[in-house]
């Protein structure tokens, strides 16, 4: 699909970018011996593998469905975002943490800090330039929202993944810059340390939010609610309907999603009227919306549907 496609591109991008970046990058650290540059170096090692995961949870997720997985492997995606978020906050940050205490408590002098600042600088450059390929894609689709609400709302992990992944390492960049400056000119090495633990914190604080995300994606999260609205109102109006009790959706993957229909039907209506009636809903649904990968309609009075909420409502308390 579109979606699935355009998200791909921006891991591929990225994947490029973050091998040349870490392999310069794990040079730069072997030549100066910064702490801060090594914390850059792993970040970027990280990153790389992480567009890696990514890649193969797409291929994962695109499996069609069988036997035992009848609604398909969707959600795989969910489950390697989150094991990247996982590995950003493991290995990224903690990586960058442990060198940042073993150069506070034992600093050594960078050498050939100009080195440093050049790999820094190309960094940055190749860093910005997936940054911004990312941010274009992200605002195309989010573009009515802020910054949060759109991360809060996006249904495809890899897209915000590798913006937030981005930034911050352009942020990380900046710090190890800052740092690697500080240590040459006050002739003091402990601040390398110190850029190393702050780069850390950065990747910590980051992994958080992506795991916080992809969980609530993983556990089941519903579709949009412009998404929900268009289908109770294409039931509404499709004759032979008499109320629409309720709809329940739930996202699959970036680009599917299931949805459970309660419609109650006018009282002369036929079974093979129903059907008809059921056939014509699920078909209108489809043609507007292809990302409805299944669809369920349960013909059901509003009396009946009230009253087994309650009964659902009554056994959640009682369980709290």
């Amino acid at each position: 699909m579109a979606t699935e496609g355009s998200s791909k591109t921006i891991v591929y991008a990225a994947l490029a970018g973050n091998v040349l970046v870490a392999a310069t990058k794990i040079g730069a650290a072997a030549w100066t011996g910064s702490s801060a540059m090594m914390s850059e170096a792993v970040h970027s090692v990280v990153d790389s593998t992480n567009e890696v995961l990514l890649l193969y949870g797409y291929h994962r997720a695109s499996r069609p469905p069988d036997e035992s997985h009848p609604l398909g492997y969707g959600r795989e995606l969910y489950f390697w975002s989150f094991i990247v978020a996982l590995l950003i906050f493991s290995l990224g940050a903690g990586v960058s943490l442990y060198q940042g205490v073993i150069h506070v408590t034992a600093p050594e002098p960078i050498e050939d800090p100009v080195v440093s600042f050049v790999v820094l600088g190309l960094s940055f450059l190749f860093e910005a330039a997936s940054w911004l390929f990312a941010l274009r894609r992200f605002r195309s689709e989010h573009a009515r929202f802020g910054w949060y609400e759109a991360f809060v709302r996006s249904k495809d992990p890899p897209a915000f993944m590798v913006l937030l992944e981005d930034t911050a390492a352009l942020i990380g960049i900046v710090i190890a810059a800052a740092t690697t400056a500080a240590a040459v000119l006050v002739a003091q090495p402990v601040w390398d340390g110190v850029g190393s633990i702050l780069i850390g914190i950065l990747l910590g604080v980051a992994s958080i939010g992506l795991a916080r995300e992809s969980k609530s994606l993983l556990i089941g999260e519903p579709a949009h609610s412009e998404l929900s609205c268009s289908i109770l109102d294409i039931a509404r109006q499709s004759p032979g309907v008499l109320r629409v009790n309720g709809l329940l959706t739930t996202q699959l993957s970036p680009a599917e999603v299931v949805a459970a229909l309660s419609v109650e039907f006018a009282n002369d209506k036929r079974a093979d009227d129903i059907e008809h009636c059921v056939v014509s809903i699920e078909n209108e649904i489809r043609r507007q919306h292809p990302s409805v990968a299944a669809l369920f309609i349960k013909p059901q009075t509003s009396a009946r549907y009230h009253a087994v909420r309650a009964k659902r409502r009554k056994r959640r308390t009682a369980r709290a």
